[in-house]
This record gives structure tokens, C-alpha cells and sequence, in this order.
């Protein structure tokens, strides 16, 4: 409906394609009843209308397939509340593996969503030929049928939607154009329209690939960028019935699904086009491109050779529809860390439809209680940082996920494009000592050095068994342990938080004690009001008023953001990030002291320099900001480097180490080490739904002072209550490969899932970390008392299980 817009608002919601709906439809079912949609033409008129609508849910995040099913049930009753129908039809889904490796595939796929309670059955492949008749299958090794996935009408689910969310007192406008969005001083005052101006406290932006223009106009990046994606809609085929499933094939790099009698057939090709790269013109609204037949071919002799009724089927339109796609595949949720109050919902990489009704209720949810209802990490809009300012490189990496959307998700996958693009001093010098390199956030990172000598090359070959890497990784994992080996973790997100009240600020925020003498170091986590780890890090106090923080490489913008939003109002304190400022070395290994002795003239003593502080000592006429800790489990520092002193020191430190052993390593050997020590993940092991109590991080939160901080209330809850999940680590045969997501069964029972795996060359064991779960509460006597086993790939293996470090460097012996 069109009309004269209210002056006032709640919150306004831009775009009316099912992300915008669900969102006005969900908040307005929260009580925000003046809720306003405004679309600047007709509902689904942008990219909703030419969807195709496929509804799947398993995803590698456990939460992401949650949100995901939320959708399903969501659709599932929506035309009983509305009375309007919305073509969805729950006829389950079909995914094929077509060899050895692809099947490898599906089986840890079916083991992920047992893991994550989601029903999923692998069938033969004459079993998914009766569920699919019209396909051949003489190609075919097996297939995974999920009977809760299906299909839905884009546009009429929209409007079910819609008009859930007019009879919940959310107002809809038609029609209806956004010219400005009034901040002052930070703060969202009004969205003026073209039907007037509207007061508001929240702006939710659901424009779709409008979004990046428009969230641009008020600072807010928004990496996605516009692809064509096409499929075909055939006439009426024999055999094709209402109720045949959705079909994907990803070694054809297509999928399908019934339509009228017919078939929709689309695919995802290694070439994509790019679309608007000068701007979206105007008007677009209910518009499609022209079809490409020639670009389309390749996808249609594809399917032809799975679908031979497709050879003779009449074509009742090609559909070259253009949608937002974004540069890791993942769509983009939650709260500008630009903006205060304005939330984005956009870049849903043509699977909206099946994401629509979670993520409407995720960005309600967190509109509302200002965080996400369940940890969002992957879709998290602050994952994003420097290179994704660049609309060109953001283009660039987007085709290349695009391309991959249907090619092998591989363990340990690095991306091509747009590489290199943020360098540490060091990295030639890296290159030439045969570093094969992968990318975070921008940054090039040595993940593992191949020795020429034993005839490796520096790039990675993928598999789901042991990848090339392995035995290299294996070296530096020994010379950490035996000898000492240098990282480059110039990469390390730092910032400086300064100011007469920087100590009070970070205390309130901090869930460890911060108020140590100058040079201390303090391991902690920051928490939300519900205990959930939001940030994990290290911190240390330089100053009196100024302190040093470092964290990880990918979560520089998440955790500057959180920092400092959560700075209390009226304190003075600013926070600056200086990562650009300095590389950092990290020595680590049994020989670290000795190599460092020879080239400062500092007291490395554990006497005069021990474990959590930091001095600055010179190195080679640096001065360096030393701080002795370690994720790896053995002596170390980390150097912290002007970048300017890097190659100096660099070399002085590699020249010096020579006759002890030192060799370059990269982050694989660092993820092998902290499994091995027991040091946890954020992103994976730890996280915004998890707390310390069960993590296993209780002694890094200030309980026992009288010193208030944020999520201490839900802390003592629950330290008074209990636990009814705690994290453990498992290992199992050498021969096993653990990768994450593989499901623990206690006495028998699902317990859980991996959080994280992979391999302990000192251990001579693969290693998984996952929380044992019970909604009775969970104790280390239950924990330890089970007898456990892991499913891996469809196949239960036995387990051991600890809650200790399984490697203690100080004793050289495993633990298990």
C-alpha cells in the first residue's frame, strides 16, 4: 500500500523484497508496532521477483543452519497466520556426488548435519534416481537427501510476509523513495523520504544491491557487489511431478527444481558476469537483463547430460535476473560498526529465499536487544575490513567465490584474487625462503615453507586426506617443540586505547583484572550481558592511561567496534588502531632465549623477564616492544617491530638463531601447537555463545574481586547454577582425519560436535576440541566419567577425552 508517511517511527526498514518483510514482520511480532517499510516501488521488485526460490539448510555453521531452519518452519506455517499462500512445499532436497572426492564430500556434509540435529540420509545412486527419474546416474556415486528441505513462490511468501507484518501494526509503504538519511553527531535522527520525513532510532537497510550506494551515503561500507545469474524455465515434461525434490548437482555445477509441470534449471559458471560495474541504472524495478545464450550453453550441456529431457524440452524463458553477491559467499548481518542503529540485511548471494525468514528474525532480534540472538560471526557485517573499502577488489574476489559456489569446498581452501594486497615488511624476504602463503583479511600470512631441496613447491594441493603440506608443517611443529622457530604475525590487529580513564574503560569492558603494574601482560575475554565471549585478547598496559591491545588478524573491525561501543559514557579514553604501525616476530621454542640472548643486551631471565609482561629491549638499534607469551606452548616473545626496524631484525634474529635450529614456520604449525596446548579459537572453540565457565576460561574472569564488568551478573548466575555444556578435547588414531563439525556420542548419545581438528605431530594424534552438551547441567565428572567415540565421514571411531592440556611443555609429555 502507498500513502501519506507517519512522522515518527521506531525503526524504518529500507527495501520490500522477503529480506525487508521478514524484518518488518519480525519486529513488529517483537512490539515494535510503528515499524515502517518503505520501498521505492512495488514489494519483490527488485531481486525478490526473479529468484529462484530453492530452500536449503545445511551449512558448514552450526547457526547459520539453525537460521536456516527457522526459515522452513517459518514458511511452514506463514500461509495458516496470513491466509495467503506462498507455494512453499517441503519435497525435500537432493544433492549428488559424482566421485570419490565430491562423495568424501557429502558424507562429512551428512555427519555435519547429524551434528547439528538436522535429519540428512545418503543414498545409492539408483536410490536417488527413484526419488529423481528423470536424471541419469551412470556418473553418479552416491547422493544425500534432506526430506525438510524444499521450494517456495519468492514473490508470494514476500506478501505473506507483508502482510503478516501489517496485521502485527508494522506499516508499509509503497512507492516510496529514500532521499537522505539525517545523522547528527553519530547519531540517526530521520529518514527523509519522498513521502515525507520520518523520525526514527534505528535504520535496517534491506535494499539488496542498492545497499552499498545507500549505506555508503552515511559512511557504512557494504562489500557486495551485482552478478547476473541465469536459469532457464522449461515448458510441461513428462515425469516431472509437484512433489519431485530440489536437485543439486555441483559437479555440473547446476541445480533444479518442478515449476508448473516444468523444470527451473540454473547453475553457477566459472566465469560470471559482472553487472552494474558503473552504477545500477535507473529506474530498475520489476526488470531483467537481457538473456546470454551463448554465456548460458556450457550450463546447459551440463544439464542435458544429467537431464536428457532437457534435449527436446520447450524453453518457456531464459531469466538473467542481476543479484548482490559478496566476496566470501556469506550474506551481510547486523549493526554498521560505522553507524550506531543502522543495521544491514543485504548481499544474500541467490539463496535469500532460504535465508529470508531467519535472517529477518536475527536482524529483528538484534535490533531489539542490540546483539544477535546466537553467534552470527559468519555473516557478521564486521568481518570485513580495509580491502573491502575497495569496490573494484571487492569485484574481483566476489567473482571468484561466485565461480566456487558449486566447485569442492576444500579443507584449508585459500582464495586467488586480489592477492597480494597487504604485505608485511618481511614478506619477500618470505617468498624467497619458500613460504606458501594464504590470506586474511587482506593480509598475506605464511602458512607453511616448502623446503626445495626435498623437491617442494610453495602451493597448496587440495584433498579431504592428507593435504601436501602435511609433512612440511610436521617439521616446524618439531622445531618449535625442539628447537625454535620465527613467525610473521605482523598481521596481529593492534590498537591503543589512551586517555585518564583508559584504565576504568577497559576494566568494565575486560572480564580479566587490567589494573597491573605498567608491563603487564593480561590474557582476557570481553563479554556481553548474557557471558557470551565476544572478544578474546591480549592486553598490555604500557602506561599508566595507555594500554596495548592485540588480537586477531580477521577480527580487527568486529573487535575495535566492540571495544569501543562498550566504553562507558562520560569516560575519557579514545581508541586508535595502529596495526600499520609495527610487524611483529614471534620467537618461540626451548632455543628462544638462547637466540635472543645473542643479540640484546636485556635480561631475558625468567627472574627479571617473566611470563605475561613485556619490556622494551634493543635488537639490531630497534627498539623493540617485547612480550613474553605464547600460543604455542613454549618459551617465546613476541617482538613487536616499528615496520621500519622489521628486515633488520628479522635477519639479525634468523642469523643469530642458525646454530640453534631456528627455521621459519607459518600458521598451520601454530594451529598444530595450540591444539596440542589447549589454547582456544575465537570463531570456532569460543564465541558469543559460549562463556568462560564453559570454555574453560573461568580463571581469566575477575569473579572473586568487587570489581564490576560487563557480563559479571551472568557470570555469577551461572558459576552459582552450573554449566549444561563444557568444552573437552578429544583425539583419535593418527589415521583419522578431524576437520571440525564431526559429531561426539557419549555412552551412545549425541553429545555435540567439534568445534575445531586437525593434527599433533608430538602427539602423534588427531586432536578435535567440541563441547560435550546436557540439558541436565554438565560437570568434569560426567565429562571425564562417558565413554566416547567421533563420527567422521559417516564413520564412528573411538576417542579419548581430556579437559587438560594434552601437551605440557614444561614436562614433554602428553597428557591423555
Amino acid at each position: 500500500m502507498s500513502g501519506e508517511a507517519p512522522t515518527h517511527a521506531r525503526a524504518v526498514v529500507i527495501g520490500g523484497g522477503i529480506v525487508g518483510c521478514s524484518t518488518a514482520y519480525h519486529l513488529a511480532k517483537l512490539g515494535w508496532t510503528d515499524t515502517v517499510l518503505i520501498e521505492r516501488h512495488k514489494l519483490t521488485s527488485g531481486s525478490t521477483f526473479h529468484a529462484a526460490g530453492l530452500v536449503g539448510q545445511l551449512r558448514t555453521s552450526a547457526n547459520i543452519t539453525q537460521l536456516l531452519g527457522y526459515s522452513v518452519d517459518l514458511y511452514d506455517r506463514l500461509e495458516a497466520e496470513t491466509g495467503l499462500g506462498t507455494g512453499w512445499k517441503m519435497n525435500g532436497g537432493l544433492r549428488l556426488a559424482c566421485n570419490a572426492e565430491r562423495w568424501n564430500e557429502v558424507k562429512r556434509q551428512a555427519t555435519t548435519a547429524k551434528s547439528f540435529g538436522l535429519e540428512m540420509h545418503l543414498l545409492s545412486a539408483r536410490e536417488a534416481q527413484d526419488l529423481w527419474p528423470l536424471m541419469q546416474v551412470d556418473d553418479v556415486v552416491g547422493a544425500a537427501f534432506l526430506p525438510t528441505d524444499g521450494q517456495a513462490n519468492p514473490s508470494d511468501i514476500t506478501m505473506a510476509l507483508a502482510r503478516g507484518a501489517r496485521m502485527a501494526g508494522a506499516t508499509i509503504l509503497e512507492d516510496t523513495e529514500v532521499l537522505g538519511i539525517d545523522v547528527v553527531d553519530g547519531v540517526i535522527k530521520a529518514v527523509v523520504t519522498s513521502n515525507g520525513r520520518i523520525e526514527c532510532e534505528a535504520v535496517v537497510c534491506c535494499a539488496g544491491q542498492w545497499t552499498r550506494d545507500l549505506a555508503a551515503t552515511v559512511g557504512v561500507n557494504v562489500p557486495l557487489v551485482s552478478v547476473e545469474h541465469q536459469y532457464v524455465i522449461t515448458a510441461q515434461i513428462d515425469g516431472v511431478t509437484r512433489n519431485l525434490p530440489t536437485l543439486r548437482d555441483p559437479d555440473r555445477l547446476t541445480y533444479y527444481k518442478e515449476e508448473v509441470g516444468g523444470l527451473v534449471m540454473g547453475g553457477y559458471e566459472p566465469n560470471p558476469v559482472p553487472w552494474a560495474v558503473d552504477g545500477i541504472p535507473k529506474p530498475f524495478n520489476f526488470q531483467l537483463l537481457e538473456p546470454d545464450y551463448d554465456h548460458f550453453e556450457p550450463i546447459m550441456e551440463l544439464a542435458m547430460g544429467r537431464v536428457p529431457a532437457l534435449q527436446i524440452a520447450g524453453v518457456n524463458e531464459l531469466i538473467n535476473g542481476p543479484e548482490s553477491f559478496t566476496p566470501d559467499g556469506n550474506f551481510i548481518l547486523g549493526e554498521a560498526p560505522e553507524l550506531k542503529r543502522f543495521f544491514v540485511g543485504a548481499g544474500f548471494n541467490a539463496f535469500g529465499i532460504a535465508a529470508g525468514g531467519g535472517a529477518g528474525m536475527a536482524l529483528a532480534e538484534w535490533v531489539h536487544k542490540g546483539v544477535a540472538p546466537y553467534d552470527l560471526w559468519v555473516v557478521d557485517i564486521r568481518r570485513f575490513g580495509r580491502p573491502h573499502q575497495d569496490t573494484d577488489w571487492v569485484r574481483t574476489r566476489t567473482l571468484e567465490a561466485y565461480g566456487k559456489h558449486y566447485t569442492m569446498a576444500w579443507p584449508s581452501e585459500e582464495h586467488d584474487s586480489g592477492r597480494p594486497c597487504r604485505t608485511s615488511p618481511l614478506y619477500s624476504r618470505l617468498l624467497a625462503a619458500g613460504a606458501c602463503f594464504g590470506e586474511k583479511l587482506g593480509w598475506e600470512r605464511p602458512n607453511w615453507f616448502a623446503d626445495a631441496s626435498l623437491g617442494e613447491t610453495p602451493h597448496d594441493v587440495y584433498t579431504y586426506g592428507r593435504q601436501n603440506w602435511f609433512a612440511a608443517v610436521g617439521r616446524e611443529h618439531r622445531a618449535v617443540r625442539e628447537a625454535a622457530a620465527l613467525f610473521d604475525q605482523s598481521s596481529f590487529s593492534k590498537f591503543a586505547l589512551k586517555g585518564p580513564d583508559a584504565l576504568a574503560a577497559l576494566n568494565w569492558i575486560c572480564a580479566n583484572d587490567v589494573d597491573k603494574p605498567v608491563g603487564s601482560l593480561t590474557y582476557t575475554q570481553m563479554l556481553d550481558d548474557r557471558g557470551g565471549i565476544q572478544c578474546d585478547l591480549t592486553v598490555c598496559r604500557v602506561a599508566l592511561d595507555e594500554f596495548y591491545i592485540v588480537t586477531g588478524t580477521g577480527f580487527a573491525t568486529h573487535d575495535f567496534d566492540w571495544i569501543r561501543r562498550n566504553i562507558p559514557a562520560g569516560l575519557k579514553a579514545q581508541l586508535f588502531d595502529i596495526t600499520s604501525a609495527s610487524a611483529v616476530l614471534s620467537l618461540f621454542g626451548p632455543n628462544a632465549r638462547t637466540i635472543l640472548n645473542a643479540v640484546t643486551r636485556a635480561d631475558l631471565s625468567n627472574e627479571m623477564f617473566p611470563f605475561g609482561t613485556m619490556q622494551t629491549i634493543g635488537i639490531a638499534g630497534c627498539p623493540v616492544r617485547a612480550l613474553r607469551v605464547t600460543y604455542v606452548g613454549e618459551l617465546g616473545w613476541e617482538l613487536h617491530v616499528p615496520v621500519e626496524y622489521a628486515t633488520s631484525v628479522y635477519d639479525t634474529v634468523m642469523a643469530a638463531g642458525a646454530p640453534h635450529g631456528l627455521v621459519n614456520a607459518g600458521y598451520r604449525a601454530i594451529e598444530s601447537c595450540r591444539l596440542e596446548k589447549g589454547y582456544r579459537a575465537w570463531g570456532s572453540d569460543i564465541g558469543a555463545d559460549h562463556t568462560p565457565l564453559e570454555s574453560g576460561l573461568g580463571w581469566a574472569v575477575k569473579l572473586k574481586t568487587g570489581i564490576d564488568f560487563c557480563g559479571r551478573a551472568a557470570m555469577q548466575l551461572q558459576h552459582a547454577n552450573g554449566v549444561k555444556k563444557m568444552l573437552a578435547a578429544f583425539t583419535v588414531d593418527p589415521d583419522v582425519i578431524l576437520l571440525g563439525r564431526e559429531t561426539i556420542y557419549r555412552n551412545g548419545r549425541r553429545v555435540g560436535w567439534l568445534t575445531s581438528g586437525g593434527y599433533g605431530y608430538t602427539l602423534d594424534r588427531s586432536i578435535g576440541y567440541g563441547y560435550v552438551r546436557d540439558p541436565e547441567g554438565v560437570t568434569a565428572e560426567f565429562v571425564l566419567d562417558g565413554t566416547y567415540e567421533l563420527e567422521v565421514a559417516t564413520e564412528r571411531v573411538p576417542a579419548d577425552v581430556s579437559l587438560r592440556p594434552l601437551y605440557d611443555p614444561g614436562m614433554r609429555r602428553i597428557k591423555i
